[in-house]
């Protein structure tokens, strides 16, 4: 595949990370033949470390396509952090749009320019138990429908074994395996044409996250759970429960709330 694209910057920046990759972590990829030689695509990958975008990024950059990632505008300001994330050609987010979908217009462009645009579709690490793929942001579905490119589903391991999810310390002996698994694109036709509407980025959402959760069950052998952890609803699970146990908890009511929750 091409290496057109990748710059200075990015083989900068994997000549500093790659060396401590090969060495402190074993590597399991397969997949790499579905991704795209030319044009530009979206890959959806899921989040359960805070490394694990180094394990991504190493896996595709030996593709030659390499990707460009989704982070806050504020990062691209002056400074050095601000030249490499320019440098690299990360996608800056601008979350105080009102439109939707403006938000992800540099990840539009790319797009349209050939480049791959790398989501994660939960936002931010899972917060499942299992650390299986949560309930997902229609970014991705946005962007998807807009350009009406090929959706890579992509699918990693291994790295939340050496950093847990929201953890800071490492456990990188034994040496961890890095597994990424990367899947044929995402069959989203039917839904070309239609008013993006939130009924349809809902389903296009949960298609492109069901193709994720699949190869991950091939990667752990193992089935998720039928329905993706949600945390909106875990968080007002756990706002109900505390307002139960406070409603429940004064001296004076022990007797009536314990008669009435007899009946």
């Amino acid at each position: 595949m091409s290496r057109r694209r990748i710059g200075f910057w990015y083989r900068l920046a994997a000549v500093i990370a790659k060396p401590p990759l090969v060495v402190l972590f074993k590597r399991d990829w397969r997949g790499m033949e579905h991704i795209p030689a030319d044009g530009g695509f979206i890959t959806a990958v899921n989040h359960n470390s805070y490394i694990d975008p180094l394990s991504y990024a190493h896996f595709q950059y030996n593709t030659g396509r390499v990707p460009r990632f989704l982070a806050k505008d504020g990062l691209f300001k002056d400074g050095f952090v601000g030249k490499v994330m320019k440098g690299t050609g990360q996608i800056p987010v601008y979350r105080e749009t009102t439109n939707a979908l403006d938000a992800f217009r540099a990840a539009v462009d790319a797009i349209e320019r050939g480049e791959c645009v790398a989501f994660y579709p939960e936002g931010t690490l899972t917060r499942d138990p299992e650390m299986w793929p949560m309930t997902a942001k229609s970014g991705a579905a946005r962007v998807a429908l807009r350009t009406q490119c090929p959706v890579i589903p992509v699918a990693q391991w291994g790295a939340n074994l050496a950093l847990a999810p929201y953890s800071k310390k490492l456990n990188l002996f034994p040496r961890k395996k890095l597994q990424v698994l990367a899947g044929e694109p995402v069959d989203l036709s039917r839904f070309y044409g239609k008013e993006p509407t939130p009924e349809i980025l809902r389903e296009v959402t949960e298609e492109i996250m069901a193709a994720v959760t699949e190869l991950l069950e091939e990667i752990r052998q193992e089935k998720a759970p039928e329905t993706p952890y949600d945390p909106r609803k875990a968080r007002l699970a756990q706002r109900r429960k505390a307002a139960d146990q406070n409603g429940h908890g004064g001296s004076g009511n022990s007797t009536e709330n314990t008669t009435e929750d007899s009946k």
